[in-house]
């Protein structure tokens, strides 16, 4: 009772919050009295309750854990106990919440809701006549606060700390960028297409570079230099040496040589080095904006992105369909209690979770859209929850 009670501490807050700023007198004026009565806000407080104590539990955990195992490589490092601390597990923190937001749920609803059939207050409800359909209202409103919440940090907020984190990690544990890439071809502007042998990012510096326009499927300009330098001063701006250009006009050409030339090419050292994991350092905007790019350069190493950008989404969806999941499974009383119960939801969880992953590398590395599969765990669970929910004592 006392987890609950502190849920309805902050409850209280939040009004008073909601009172200075929005002018709302209290939290139930957001939500009709007609759909929402004072036993769904007593199970909106257990839910909410019971996943926030249990992100709080797992991540807690889950630190201890990573900064053993990383801790070596820390102090071999010397990395700086506040950058430890403010750079990245304060970032670690809710990447991995979020991450494991549908574990979170399932849990959560597994342990109320098993802990209310224990203690008869599923029965007492439904010898009101209330029936299951109604008992899962306040349990889709708590599902709906935790989907939008999970969304909006996973699309906006969490990417920015991300990149914080990985460059702590790339600096003091494990460096996650290649700073050399070869044979890279790309379309840079409407049929323009670029080509280098090899590119160093430490010494923002291609060699043996090619561009080459054309008008249709003519060749009309080939340009070459055997080394081209990106300005970080400027974007989009590079120097070429040693280069040659050709331009092709009918049966003439024009050659003109030099020593250097600067030009403009719609091209960056981040289009030609990735870091492992780039995509989860990207809101969605950015995300969708990188694979439009890539796609018009003809590059097809957008995968990884595409499910990044589906699985924040689908994510959200999960949240609903793992609640449903739950509260079927643990609303029947058990003489076991609740024990047989949590390990069904932490089965199907994790199972979801290595779904979900398994899916994905069918994507990457097979022939499958990666919208479908990050859809398909949701959509095989949906039958699961819509089985147990026909199941579920009425």
């Amino acid at each position: 009772m006392k987890k609950s009670w502190n849920i309805v501490g902050w409850i209280k807050k939040l009004e008073l919050w909601l009172k200075s700023q929005l002018g709302v007198q209290s939290f139930r004026e957001l939500m009709p009295h007609k759909y929402l009565k004072r036993l769904d806000y007593y199970i909106i407080a257990k839910f909410l309750g019971t996943y926030i104590f249990a992100i709080v539990l797992i991540i807690s955990i889950a630190v201890v854990f990573d900064f053993n195992e990383k801790m070596d490589h820390f102090m071999e490092r010397e990395a700086p106990w506040n950058a430890i601390i403010f750079d990245y597990y304060k970032n670690f923190i809710p990447y991995f919440a979020n991450l494991f937001s549908p574990l979170f749920v399932f849990i959560a609803v597994i342990f109320f809701t098993a802990k209310m059939a224990e203690n008869s207050e599923i029965i007492a409800m439904f010898s009101t006549g209330m029936s299951f359909k109604r008992m899962l209202r306040p349990y889709m409103v708590s599902a709906a606060i935790i989907s939008i919440v999970t969304f909006l940090l996973g699309a906006y907020v969490i990417p920015k700390g991300s990149v914080v984190r990985i460059n702590f990690e790339d600096k003091y544990y494990k460096e996650r960028k290649t700073n050399t890439v070869r044979n890279i071809q790309m379309q840079v502007d409407t049929n323009v297409v670029a080509y280098i042998e090899r590119y160093e990012d430490q010494r923002k510096t291609g060699y043996r570079f090619s561009l080459d326009k054309f008008d249709g499927k003519q060749l009309v300009s080939h340009m070459t230099a055997r080394t081209i330098v990106y300005d970080t001063a400027h974007a989009n701006h590079w120097s070429a040496r040693d280069y040659m250009i050709r331009e092709l006009g009918g049966d003439r050409e024009m050659i003109k040589r030099g020593n250097r030339i600067d030009t403009l090419i719609r091209l960056t050292p981040d289009d030609l080095i990735l870091m492992k994991n780039q995509q989860e350092m990207m809101t969605n905007p950015e995300l969708s904006a990188y694979i439009e790019r890539q796609r018009a350069r003809g590059l097809s190493n957008t995968k990884e992105f595409e499910i990044e950008y589906h699985k924040r989404i689908a994510m959200s969806f999960a949240s609903f369909i793992l609640t449903l999941i739950g509260a079927s499974l643990a609303s029947r009383k058990m003489k076991g209690g609740m024990g047989f119960n949590l390990g069904i939801g932490l089965g199907l969880s994790f199972s979801y979770i290595l779904f979900q992953t398994i899916s994905s590398t069918f994507s990457v590395n097979g022939g499958m859209p990666p919208v479908v599969a990050v859809w398909i765990p949701n959509i095989l669970y949906a039958f699961i929850a819509f089985y147990l929910y026909r199941r579920a004592p009425k």
